[in-house]
């Protein structure tokens, strides 16, 4: 019997950890089994015709919010063309709602929610002539955790060099946050520690430079956090000696949950070696109250400035639009209150109601009116009609492409002036009013929407000041594009583009300390 195990990522740097846990668990049919990974935007009969070339028995295909769409699709051509293929569905897509998708309805079984070792069973029947016929749908079995093979040998030596390594230390989140589907989780569990150490290293020992950690809370045990720092610690002591590259750690922070000791460590990392994703997601108490969102938001307030004024690590921020309740000032405010810690980026999203997550009870109260097709996303609420909820969604986008971008940190200054959310979405509309477009845009051709912009009445601050800050900019980033975003490190070749242009920044900008 032979079996592929693929899925369509988001970016072809990305490598799915997912497909390389079925794989490792597959016990004697792992040999059996071969990992194919595609793009969303690759045209389907392509993929399809790649997939039938390798004559599969069997295809495992994981599905995710971001490619429902074209997995549908690909599934409904696989099924015509090779009617026989036994299709097996997983991913938080398919694990709840289930019962009308079409994707579904086609395939031959889905494996709800932990698949590691309920795959391997339904492989083991599937391979056996006397196998007893199995369900369509098939609860996934959630084992302890050291009963779960490591997955971290399946990483090729291709992907060690060119893509993102997913690595996680624990499963689960005891938080409940309505919006995500960790709120679904009874708890955390934490795979065994010194296991995990060696792992890394192993991966380390192969040339891995770069770890995204897919924890949903990195600092929940503290302990446990110390040992991994100090494992990386270790690390760059080393890399700095052998003038080798330094690694890049990616984690998600718990804002309100920063005790000293761990503090201390944080501050003893390099530039361009650490990232802090926090979800901040809404400042306003009621809010948060109502989605089931514990946070202590002055803590985690003091917590952004202790980090950008005490540490190296760049910090990403997450905010949400559209949540119960909230509104067009309430949303401002918090803002607002996140540009003046001066994080080095806001990822300013759109509630999307994730299949199976308790946001849904709200719906009739708030009149929450969500996109029913992928990737779900907030239309209206009473607070925010259709249309304001379009603006802030290109607010996002163009926050996204200026100023978390690291391109114009002078510019940005000006731009913002003392009331950031309304300066920008003034900008915002203007910029959407005259380019007609939110995707797309060339960084030369936004200098050049800049600096028309700062002449115009709309721009509340002085053009001049405005116009030199932004041709600095432009000069900056003209230099870097011809000789190589300058690094703080010259070892350090692991950091990610956009973070080495933020370590870059004049030191006089909105975003530094």
């Amino acid at each position: 019997m032979k079996i592929l195990l693929s899925t369509l990522n988001a970016r072809y740097a990305h490598a799915s950890l997912g497909l390389r846990y079925l794989r490792a668990n597959l016990r004697e049919l792992r040999e059996c089994a071969q990992i194919v990974e595609f793009v969303i935007g690759q045209k389907t009969e392509d993929v399809a015709e790649q997939l039938l070339l390798l004559n599969p028995d069997v295809l495992g295909l994981g599905v995710y919010i971001w490619n429902i769409v074209e997995s549908t699709r690909l599934v409904t051509q696989l099924k015509l063309l090779k009617p026989e293929l036994i299709i097996v569905l997983g991913g938080p897509e398919v694990s709840y709602e289930h019962e009308h998708q079409s994707i579904v309805q086609l395939a031959d079984h889905l494996i709800t929610g932990w698949g590691d070792v309920s795959f391997y069973e339904l492989m083991a029947v599937l391979a056996n002539p006397q196998g007893i016929l199995q369900p369509k749908i098939i609860v996934g079995k959630q084992p302890p955790l050291e009963a779960i093979a490591w997955p971290y040998d399946e990483f090729s030596d291709h992907d060690l060099a060119q893509r993102t390594l997913y690595v996680e230390a624990s499963r689960g989140c005891p938080f409940k946050c309505e919006f995500c589907l960790s709120s679904l989780d009874k708890s955390a569990w934490a795979f065994p520690q010194g296991e995990f150490l060696a792992q890394l290293d192993t991966l380390y020992q192969r040339g891995a430079r770069v770890f995204k950690f897919v924890d949903r809370t990195f600092n929940l045990k503290i302990d446990a956090s110390l040992d991994i720092l100090h494992f990386f610690l270790a690390k760059l002591e080393q890399a700095q000696q052998q003038g080798q590259p330094l690694p890049f750690l990616h984690f998600e922070l718990v804002p309100d949950h920063l005790p000293e000791r761990l503090k201390s460590v944080i501050a003893l990392f390099p530039p361009g070696t650490l990232q802090f994703e926090i979800g901040i997601q809404t400042l306003n108490p009621d809010v948060q109250a109502r989605i089931s969102r514990r946070q202590k938001n002055q803590l985690a307030l003091d917590n952004l400035v202790w980090l950008r004024q005490n540490s190296n690590a760049h910090l990403h921020v997450d905010l949400i639009a559209g949540l119960p309740g909230e509104n067009l000032t309430s949303f401002a405010d918090g803002f607002n209150q996140l540009v003046a810690v001066k994080p080095h980026e806001i990822q300013f999203g759109i509630l999307k109601r994730l299949r199976g997550t308790p946001i849904i009870r709200h719906t009739e109260s708030f009149q929450l009116r969500f996109n029913p097709e992928p990737p779900y996303n907030i239309l209206s609420t009473d607070q925010l009609d259709f249309l304001t909820l379009q603006r802030m969604a290109r607010f996002g986008k163009y926050w996204d492409l200026i100023a978390n971008s690291g391109r114009f940190s002078q510019g940005l200054l000006h731009l913002l002036g003392d009331s950031a959310f309304d300066q920008f979405m003034s900008f915002s509309d203007w910029l959407f009013a005259q380019s007609k477009s939110s995707h797309g845009l060339a960084v030369d051709r936004l200098f050049d929407y800049l600096t028309a912009y700062v002449q115009t009445p709309q721009f509340d601050g002085e053009a001049e000041a405005a116009l030199k800050a932004i041709s600095a900019d432009r000069a900056r980033v003209s230099q870097n594009a011809r000789s190589g975003v300058k690094r703080v490190d010259a070892a350090n070749r692991s950091t990610p583009s956009r973070q080495r242009r933020h370590l870059g920044e004049p030191l006089k900008t909105l975003f530094s300390s």
